[in-house]
């Protein structure tokens, strides 16, 4: 839903401490550029927060003008453009107290792993981030946060205490669950649909190290793997994570050698056990074909970047994903058909991977929540870069392609955060089941009944 094009007096924004920024000033395109460069923000004004205050008097002044707000702190998940409205950007809210009596962090609402991952490792202490240290963690958590461990220790909004947040009716409030629970029920899986949170407070895990890495074999045995790793992941302990992906890349200087350039079959490694045990349990794999690069290792869980590799700079990509019931068969032989070896090395997609899931992942939260990936016991997902209008159209058929052909061993549902660019209400609800999502159309018409927060994945109030 676009915003109609507006430009409100912003007298009431000049008690902000950050800047206030409108189409034309110097610092403007900076401000509303994040880490996915697909997306090209122009909102009417921009406010760059330097702490809670600055979000209050923000949302505020949205309240009263009835003007739609977003919110970006990294940008890693901007899949869908911000036209007109107010764009609150948190990046210069960083701050992250450890308190390693209680193994809990209060987070501000622009910080990233990568701050969480610095102040927490001093104290043999981890929190649980996903692929990339250099996501945010607000965004991430809310919309349930898939950890690298996650088959061990479930969603990082599983291990949420407590938000701070800002309504849309400029009030500030803090919900845990015993004050506003249904307000915390909602953050915890429902996205940014109810509110802006301006910090959150999360249990740490007391994890100094990890036995992780990716091992990598040369596209012709591609196949032999996957089916050898989907076998694998039947007979592994819950603490045992795991990714296999199928890796086109390109070759620039960010991508080190051996791979750069390369299409490669690699499984992805994270178990937070014993490193001699963890050696044991991938024999399987090591045997199952040559390994041309092998970087699993024992590591601090500081170097998690390690595992995944996840690319540092901004580019514009197309994400995707889907929830899957299980991988017979004639799933990994339509995986394949899509992604192997046989569509050739110059195909569109980056990278096509299966996780698997279940485990902690399956397991109910401590305390309800609205993640609805717990009946998924594999999760793909893609990522495709897209430079130019020939090369984003390619992607986009073939993202539309993978997707068809797997579509019959999924559950019908994706994950919010890895969504891509939302379509229709129908499928925005995809992220939920029915129930949960009637629920928070309920929470949507309570907490934001003139549907403020109407950008990206967001869901209409009942």
């Amino acid at each position: 839903m676009t915003a109609p094009h507006h430009t409100p007096d912003l007298f009431a924004l000049s008690e902000i401490s950050g800047p206030v920024l409108r189409p034309g000033d110097d610092a403007y395109a900076d401000e509303v550029t994040g880490f996915n460069l697909a997306s090209l923000h122009t909102p009417d004004v921009v406010v760059g927060a330097t702490g809670t205050d600055d979000v209050v008097a923000a949302m505020r002044w949205a309240h009263a003008t009835h003007t739609p707000v977003a919110v970006q702190a990294t940008g890693h998940g901007a899949n869908f453009p911000i036209e007109h409205g107010l764009l609150i950007t948190t990046s210069r809210m960083t701050d992250v107290q450890v308190d390693p009596a209680t193994r809990t962090a209060r987070i501000a609402a622009g910080a990233k792993w990568s701050h969480v991952t610095a102040a927490s490792a001093p104290h043999g202490l981890a929190g649980l981030c996903g692929t990339s240290t250099d996501a945010g963690v607000v965004g991430y958590t809310l919309g349930g946060g898939l950890p690298v461990l996650g088959r061990a220790y479930g969603y990082a909004a599983d291990l949420v205490r407590s938000f701070q947040v800002v309504t849309p009716d400029g009030v500030l409030r803090e919900a845990d669950p015993h004050h506003e629970p249904e307000l915390f029920w909602a953050l915890r899986g429902g996205k940014g649909n109810v509110g802006v949170v301006t910090s959150l407070v999360t249990e740490l895990l007391p994890l100094p190290r990890l036995y992780g890495g990716g091992l990598h074999w040369h596209a012709e045995h591609t196949e032999a793997l996957l089916h050898a790793w989907s076998d694998w992941t039947r007979t592994v302990p819950d603490e045992m994570c795991s990714m296999f992906s199928v890796l086109r890349l390109p070759p620039i200087p960010q991508i080190p050698e051996p791979l750069r350039g390369g299409f490669w079959a690699r499984v992805a490694i994270a178990w937070p056990g014993d490193t001699a045990e963890g050696e044991a349990l991938i024999a399987p794999l090591r045997r199952a074909a040559p390994v041309a690069v092998d970087l699993v290792e024992e590591m601090e869980y500081a170097a998690l970047d390690r595992i995944h590799m996840e690319p540092q700079d901004p580019l514009p990509a197309r994400e995707c994903c889907m929830l899957l019931r299980d991988l017979p068969p004639d799933a990994l032989s339509a995986f394949l058909e899509q992604v192997g070896p046989a569509v050739g090395a110059d195909h569109p997609l980056l990278v096509a991977s299966l996780r698997h899931m279940g485990g902690a992942l399956a397991r109910p939260a401590p305390v309800e929540d609205a993640v609805c990936a717990r009946d998924a016991r594999y999760f793909m997902e893609s990522v495709g870069i897209m430079p130019a209008p020939p090369v984003a159209e390619a992607v986009e058929q073939a993202t539309r392609r993978l997707y068809a052909a797997m579509a019959p061993y999924g559950t019908g549902r994706t994950m919010v955060n890895i969504h891509g660019t939302p379509g229709d209400e129908q499928d925005i609800a995809r992220a939920w089941t029915p129930e949960v999502y009637a629920r928070l159309r309920h929470d949507k018409a309570t907490y934001d009944p003139d549907n403020l927060l109407r950008y990206g994945h967001a869901i209409t109030p009942a």
